[in-house]
Parts: structure tokens; C-alpha cells; sequence
């Protein structure tokens, strides 16, 4: 072999070793590329959890109740969009799950229920949860003023718009995840009257109790069971001056028959930032706060958003006192 052809080889197996090098650190690039884009991915859904992580409230599957459905396998970055009847539907993130918290109507028939979920990728997926039925209790209540049990003509006017106000204020929505979904006591003293009675006022039926009723002294402070925004304020026919906090997600708050407000709308409240005073405004026996949860525009039991019942936590306080 001439040393000309041992030069060439030579040079020919160089050119080859520069290419398998070239090949060699872009498959090293594109390997430490993709390890640096999946850790940073993890990172993100990690951080993600950590930060949005909140419990939901006590499920109960019957009228008036709340349904806590998990509505996918995996947990992903983006938060499922959930409705049902029509409405959108809180989604809490449950780390490594995401779930649907879903108000049931106190006129919801016993039965199959369905969820709609619209994925990321357009695909549609139904979720089912069943209603157990429950009946409730009645209440009957004697009214010294009859107008508040059959108004006037003129009051039937005031009463339909308010009606609307009322409404468009439970159908409100934000997507910001509520701070907590377990709640604090918003005003000490009785449970005078629990969630679901079936109503009648001078021998004359009603709708069902909507929310619950604390007696408390007159002037006793009423306090954000959660933080929020306040979303309405106003006196009403039916229940006097009220407040409406708005906790994200289409998770509303309400507060009747106050002696004063101390609150404007759009002020953000803390969990235990006082709201206003028990008063006897509105239709009423006596002084007291009319409080109603509501999920997807619709009220369900508060007691779904306490450890334990709130009569249980209403009588610790009593004793702590």
C-alpha cells in the first residue's frame, strides 16, 4: 500500500469519525432537550397542584345535596370544563385528579343524573351520578303581617323585579377557584331553622327552606364563612337587607335580614371579616340570618361545607363562650 492510499484511508476515516460525532452530540442535544422539557412540564403540573389544591365539600346524593364526581383518570394541565342542566359546573383540582362539584336541585328527581365534560382535545365524555330521594320535614309558620304571605299588587311588582336580581346574582361566575370550601360559622347563636323544610306560612304552602336559619340577638355581627367578593347588597321585599359574596366558580353565598350592611359591592372579604349585623328586616318572627349556600345556581345544605353539622359547631361555640 502506497503511502498516497494510506493518506486517503486516513482522511476518508477522519470525514467519517467528524459525521458519527456530529450525529452523535445532536442526538445528546435532543435527548437533553426533551429530559429539560419534561422536567420543566412535571415542574409545572407539580407547582400547579401544590398551589390550586382545595377540598371539596361532604358529599350527599339526594335533593338539595352536592355530587362530587372525579371526571378524569389523569390529571392534566387544563381545567376540564363540566356542565350540567345547561350550567357550568365548579371543578376542583384534587392533585393528582380533577373533580366536579355539583349542587343538586331540592326538586331533582331520584335517579341517574349526567355530567358533560368537554375535553382539551373537543372530545365530549358523559360522567353519571345517581340521586338517592329524601323527604323532608315541614314548617309551619303564623305571620301577624298578611301582606308578607299574599302581597299587595304594587308589592308583586317590587317582588319580580328583585326576583331577577336575585337570580342574575346566583348565576354569577369567576373562574377563580374559591380560597375554602370549608367554611366558618357566620354568625353565633340557634339553628332555628334547618335546610329543606317544606314551608307553609298561615296554613299556606310555600317553596322549600332554600338556606338555614341562625337566631341571634339583634346587632350580633355576621361574618364571611369564606372569602370572596361582594357581589350585591340591597333591601328586598321578602328578605329584608341582604349581601351576596361571590366565593369563585359559581359558588354564591347569601345573607338575609340584616339590621346593617357594612360591606359594598365589589370589596374582597376574608374568611371571618364581619359583613354586617343580625336584624329582623324582610319577612321575619324575629331577629335572625337567613343563610343559603348555592353551587351552579343552585341551594344546597350548608352543612355540606362544615366537618360536621353545623348545629354540632354552633353548639361548640356556645360552650367556648
Amino acid at each position: 500500500m502506497t503511502k498516497q492510499t494510506e493518506h486517503t484511508l486516513s482522511s476518508k476515516h477522519l470525514f467519517i469519525q467528524k459525521i458519527i460525532q456530529k450525529k452523535c452530540m445532536r442526538i445528546f442535544c435532543m435527548h437533553v432537550f426533551s429530559m429539560s422539557c419534561l422536567a420543566i412540564l412535571l415542574f409545572a403540573a407539580t407547582s400547579h397542584n401544590a398551589l390550586a389544591t382545595t377540598d371539596p365539600p361532604r358529599e350527599n346524593l339526594v335533593p338539595g345535596g352536592i355530587a362530587v364526581v372525579p371526571i378524569s383518570k389523569v390529571h392534566t394541565i387544563l381545567t376540564p370544563h363540566v356542565t350540567y342542566n345547561n350550567r357550568r359546573v365548579m371543578v376542583l383540582d384534587g392533585k393528582f385528579i380533577w373533580y366536579a362539584v355539583v349542587g343538586i336541585s331540592l326538586a331533582a328527581k331520584p335517579g341517574q343524573h349526567e355530567l358533560r365534560i368537554d375535553r382539551a382535545d373537543g372530545k365530549i365524555k358523559i360522567k353519571t351520578f345517581t340521586v338517592k330521594p329524601k323527604k323532608y320535614e315541614a314548617q309551619h309558620i303564623t305571620l301577624k303581617d298578611k301582606r308578607k304571605v299574599n302581597p299587595y299588587k304594587k308589592d308583586l311588582t317590587r317582588i319580580k323585579k328583585e326576583k331577577k336580581l336575585i337570580s342574575s346574582a346566583f348565576q354569577s361566575w369567576r373562574n377563580d377557584v374559591p380560597s375554602e370550601t370549608l367554611f366558618t360559622l357566620p354568625v353565633e347563636g340557634r339553628l332555628s331553622s334547618p335546610f329543606g323544610l317544606r314551608r307553609f306560612f298561615n296554613k299556606q304552602a310555600r317553596k322549600p327552606h332554600s338556606g338555614i336559619d341562625i337566631a341571634a340577638p339583634k346587632g350580633a355581627p355576621i361574618k364571611a364563612p369564606a372569602g370572596g367578593e361582594i357581589l350585591r347588597t340591597g333591601n328586598y321585599f321578602f328578605n329584608g337587607n341582604s349581601v351576596f359574596i361571590d366565593h369563585g366558580q359559581g359558588l354564591v353565598t347569601m345573607y338575609c335580614h340584616m339590621d346593617k350592611i357594612d360591606v359594598k359591592v365589589g370589596q374582597q372579604v376574608k374568611q371571618g371579616e364581619a359583613i354586617g349585623k343580625v336584624g329582623m328586616t324582610g319577612r321575619v318572627t324575629g331577629p335572625h340570618v337567613h343563610w343559603s349556600v348555592s353551587i351552579n345556581d343552585t341551594r344546597v345544605d350548608p352543612n355540606l361545607f362544615f366537618p360536621e353539622t353545623i348545629e354540632t359547631a354552633l353548639a361548640k361555640k356556645a360552650k367556648l363562650n
